[in-house]
């Protein structure tokens, strides 16, 4: 189990100060970081990390910087409710440099104990981040090259969809 982030609420504040600056310099904003940004901002370190994860997402979409710190936060915050959501050691999945998680997949014994999996999926936090908001589709990024995947069970398309 991993401890809750009590940064999180911290670094949702300071990414929002961030982009409302850039915003300020840009009129065409989105909609959805418009609305990420007149939200109030969570106190708890959990619905923090999820809100700062939604906000990371769609500002890489429209093309703002977040900074690292909150990039990293997010993907790590993705990948372990992934992890949580769907227990096992079937499939590695990598978004280097930010983190891997080792899931299962619903219906597959799960006996993989050592070593890299046979089963391992590896993007960039850019994509995987897409993938996770329900921005980018799993056969679009495969077929964009955008996701690498080897074995028979590193088809997240299914499991993608539920985050």
């Amino acid at each position: 189990m991993r401890r809750r982030d009590a940064a999180a609420p911290a670094r949702l504040a300071a990414l929002v100060d961030r982009v409302r600056a850039a915003a300020a310099q840009d009129t065409d904003v989105p909609e959805d970081v418009a609305r990420r940004l007149a939200a109030a901002p969570p106190t708890d370190p959990d619905l923090a990390a999820r809100a700062e994860e939604g906000l990371v997402a769609a500002c890489l979409a429209a093309g703002l910087d977040v900074g690292r710190p909150s990039l990293a936060a997010a993907v790590r915050t993705s990948l372990f409710r992934l992890e949580a959501d769907n227990p096992g050691r079937l499939v590695e999945v990598r978004v280097p440099p930010f983190g891997a998680v080792q899931i299962g997949v619903a219906g597959v014994s799960s006996a993989h104990t050592r070593g890299t999996p046979p089963n391992v999926v590896e993007t960039d936090a850019a994509t995987w981040l897409a993938l996770v908001s329900g921005r980018l589709a799993w056969a679009d990024a495969r077929a964009d090259h955008r996701v690498r995947a080897s074995g028979a069970h590193a088809d997240l398309g299914v499991l993608l969809g539920d985050l």
